[in-house]
């Protein structure tokens, strides 16, 4: 970067400094991290900031606030930190290397059962590769761009992306062992059910229950099948949840629901099949969470 001013030309080290103190936030913190003493810091930054004719760093109580610019060169420089890390990796290696970041999209549920179980079988084989997980009940983020692979129970996946089902998630009501213990017997109708709220109308679950306990009115209502699935677990109540939440104290109360399982889809936008990283992670994805399923 040429600053049209000075024509001083930010270099690598100049970079780590400045995202040492963005990520420090204090002279201490960046000098443990750059693994210096904390004059050397300052005195670093100072002459930065005069060969550039800009202030990078606003000191105040809390500590140093980057600027505008320092902000916008801490991202460069987190860039320029993966590209390296990236080389070296090739290096030790001896071959390509699968880099850069790849935005993927679920529910927490999904999350929980699902993505993360899947994450720890493979990614350790490719340090390179950073992940930003966000949760969500619907599929708007892909169509803003702003994820590149989704991982979704669906029958109707949107026909703008593309993809392969991985499979049919089955639902069962269930309850912990001790609540079920203690209400042998009872009529489903009598006991307090956890639901999804109306963030959730169209949930399986949710159909099911309106068309099978039509007088049920669930005692607790949450915004998603996590949380009703650690309500069932803490012993509040009885909820129909799909089979990969079950286990770990849960036990089903009858069979699968039928008519009213759901797919599992993992998806993605067409331009993104041009990504070696998004490819990779969607293979890897597609093959170990299949491999999940029963």
């Amino acid at each position: 970067m040429l600053n049209a001013a000075t024509h001083y030309q930010i270099d690598y080290p100049d970079l780590s400094l400045i995202l040492a103190l963005v990520r420090g936030g204090t002279l201490a913190r960046a000098a443990a991290l750059l693994k210096v003493d904390v004059s050397t810091v300052f005195r670093a930054m100072r002459r930065l900031e005069a060969a550039l004719g800009q202030t990078l760093f606003e000191k105040s109580r809390a500590g140093y606030l980057p600027t505008s610019l320092a902000s916008n060169l801490a991202q460069q420089a987190e860039r320029a930190e993966l590209a390296l890390e990236a080389a070296r990796i090739g290096v030790e290696q001896g071959g390509e290397v699968i880099s850069g970041t790849v935005r993927l999209t679920c529910t927490d549920a999904v999350l929980q059962g699902l993505l993360l179980p899947a994450l720890a079988q493979f990614m350790p084989a490719y340090p390179a590769l950073t992940l930003e997980l966000s949760t969500s009940n619907d599929f708007a983020n892909l169509s803003r761009r702003d994820a590149d692979i989704a991982l979704r129970l669906t029958s109707k996946p949107p026909e703008h992306l593309v993809g392969r089902c991985l499979g049919t998630v089955a639902y069962q009501v269930c309850a912990s062992a001790d609540y079920a213990r203690r209400h042998a017997g009872q009529d489903l109708t009598d006991l307090a059910w956890i639901a999804p709220d109306d963030f959730l109308p169209d949930h399986p679950t949710v159909a099911w229950r309106r068309e099978h306990l039509p007088g049920v009115r669930p005692s607790y209502r949450c915004n998603s099948m996590q949380s009703v699935t650690e309500l069932v677990r803490a012993g509040l109540g009885v909820a129909a949840l799909p089979d990969f939440l079950m286990g770990d104290g849960l036990q089903p109360l009858g069979p699968a629901l039928a008519g009213h399982d759901t797919s599992l889809w993992l998806l993605t936008r067409p331009d993104c099949r041009a990504l070696r990283s998004v490819v990779t992670l969607f293979d890897e994805l597609g093959r170990h969470v299949r491999g999940l399923r029963p």
